[in-house]
């Protein structure tokens, strides 16, 4: 679920290799001139302190069609804050004209008092102009998030200047919540509607919002809590010490059979989780790094219904560091690369080039590399999920690696026509099996006859791998994967495991009607699980080009979930 756009092409763009730093305002790194003390230049980059410190906003811009150098020189004359309200206002004026043929200057300003001319050192320490400049300062913050900058300047005011960033940005989403709240009640049915007609209604016509009752903002907003903590523990993971949890489902719906569980990366847009838990009966997610089960991150939000007491780890219990996962490493491994785990695998690896750099860049010093080299080569290993291979040589983790760090059984998908930048690709969009199993750890004691799962967006099986490595029979399963390489990698697992029950392929999860839910619960009796991970592509962090949220043409399909769950509810 890494790969931004879902075709591999990522190697135009400097992807972030852990893909959740944004939502917990870790700002995205812009690359700078690294000098080697021996004279080389280890990166070039033509950008300028301008390019540094206003990265982001830059390339908000350039998105919306004007060139870099024109924004930049826009941002230089002019000053961040009121060169992006001559761009807003220009924008409003005129939003079918291109962007590209329209020059800064001729914007007219907003109705705001900024002089660009000011700076932090020209304000003095009390006054009102530094009040303007704090304020300033802040709406600049506010909008670089993608806050809409009519909201920010209502909680500017509303809170006042010397409001921390937080309680800012809880204002605005908890207007932006009620705004969504209002909205979505006006569109609802007058009466209860019926499943199988609820079945086809269009995502956007308002009907996805759950629709039982209105809650309190307040009740709404505490709701939302969600936990978020540095650890990323979840409700606790075995190996961890973690006070005991116990939680309340709110909805009597979602308290058993069928059981649920949705999986999606942590570090989405703001107000995604907000509004997924909304849909999912104000469930509140479960943030787990699978760096507690595996020796790479993968930092993971689960929304579920399942219990959450006497949970078990999945036996053996996997390598928790690299050189314990990769012991040919180890005689290679410098010791100021003190990396322990790797970051979040992603869908596609490192070109030739930048093992290449890395070598020569080693290679040119002596034996002890200068500072700035070590920097450099640290963080180019970090991004890529690079090993050491041999003196001065660094590599990326071949497909087999991949399997193995992410629970799957050897060569699960080699072979069958699938090339390695197939392999990469189906890993990268995979669970993580041991973190998954845990969760569903809970279901060996209940199901001792075996289960009967909807698998929605199945990939490569990793949910059936898991439950097969806790030992439940899989009786039916049902997997529903658009991508033919991934539906032949699990049909291949269920032949070589020798499983005994029927799996049922479905191609397309938007053609998955209610009457073929009625026939499939005729015929097995009713799902005991529904489970599934709906596309990132429009979510992950590392996504520099299309991080529009649940609106966005892969990740929408969300609201695909929800529909057959829901519609599981009715009818079961």
């Amino acid at each position: 679920m890494d790969d931004p756009e879902g075709d591999g092409s990522s190697n135009e763009y400097n992807w972030n290799t852990d893909d959740e730093d944004e939502v917990f305002g870790i700002p995205s790194s812009v690359p700078n001139i690294i000098q080697q003390s021996c004279g080389h230049n280890l990166l070039v980059s033509s950008s300028t302190c301008t390019c540094t410190k206003h990265g982001k906003l830059i390339l908000h811009f350039v998105g919306m069609g004007f060139s870099k150098e024109q924004v930049i020189k826009a941002i230089e004359e002019n000053g961040c804050l009121a060169f992006y309200l001559n761009m807003f206002n220009l924008t409003l004026e005129d939003p079918s004209a291109g962007a590209s043929n329209r020059p800064y200057s001729s914007a007219k300003k907003i109705d705001i008092q900024l002089d660009s001319s000011d700076d932090e050192d020209s304000y003095p320490g009390s006054g009102e102009k530094s009040l303007n400049f704090e304020r300033d300062k802040i709406l600049t913050v506010l909008v670089s998030m993608e806050y809409p900058i009519e909201e920010a300047l209502i909680a500017i005011e509303k809170c006042g200047p010397e409001a921390e960033i937080c309680e800012l940005t809880d204002f605005i989403c908890a207007a932006q919540l009620e705004k969504e709240i209002d909205s979505q009640l006006q569109n609802l049915p007058k009466k209860k509607h019926d499943a199988s007609v609820y079945m086809h209604k269009k995502r956007r016509d308002g009907y996805y919002f759950h629709r039982e009752k209105r809650l309190k903002l307040d009740d709404e907003m505490e709701m939302m809590q969600m936990r978020s903590s540095e650890s990323m523990t979840g409700f606790g993971t075995r190996n961890q010490l973690y006070p005991a949890v116990t939680r309340r489902l709110r909805h009597k719906v979602t308290a058993g059979q069928p059981y649920f569980y949705y999986e999606n990366v942590a570090g989405a847009p703001k107000g995604v989780w907000r509004k997924i838990s909304s849909f999912l009966f104000e469930i509140e997610p479960e943030f787990v790094d699978s760096k507690y089960f595996c020796a790479a991150a993968r930092k993971r939000g689960y929304i579920h219904n399942l219990p959450i007491e006497n949970r078990s780890r999945l036996l053996p219990i996997p390598p928790l560091t690299i050189q314990e996962a990769l012991p040919t490493t180890k005689r290679w491994w410098p010791s100021w690369d003190t990396r322990a785990q790797l970051n979040c695998l992603i869908t596609t690896i490192a070109p030739a080039t930048v093992t290449e750099k890395i070598r020569k860049a080693l290679e040119e010093c002596d034996a002890k590399p200068p500072p700035t080299v070590r920097e450099y080569v640290v963080k180019e290993c970090r991004n890529w999920n690079l090993v050491w291979v041999g003196k001065n040589k660094v590599a990326p983790l071949e497909p087999d690696e991949y399997e193995m760090l992410l629970g799957f059984p050897k060569d699960h998908t080699r072979g069958g026509g699938i090339n390695r930048t197939m392999r990469y690709k189906a890993l990268g969009n995979a669970f993580q099996v041991d973190t998954v199993a845990y969760h569903l750890s809970v279901l060996k004691g209940r199901f001792p006859k075996g289960i009967n799962v909807l698998s929605l967006f199945s990939g490569i099986g990793g949910a059936e791998v898991a439950l097969h490595g806790l030992g439940i029979m899989l009786r039916n399963v049902v997997s529903v994967e658009v991508a033919e390489e991934n539906r032949n990698i699990l049909r291949s697992w269920w032949e070589q495991t020798n499983q005994q029950g029927n799996l049922i392929e479905v191609k397309d999860v938007q053609n998955v009607t209610c009457g073929q839910l009625e026939q499939w619960i005729t015929s097995f009796g009713g799902f005991d699980l529904i489970i599934g991970g709906s596309p990132c592509n429009n979510i992950s962090g590392s996504n520099r080009v299309s991080r529009n949220g649940l609106e966005g043409k892969h990740s929408s399909l969300f609201y695909e979930y929800y529909r057959i769950v829901e519609a599981m509810m009715h009818i079961q």
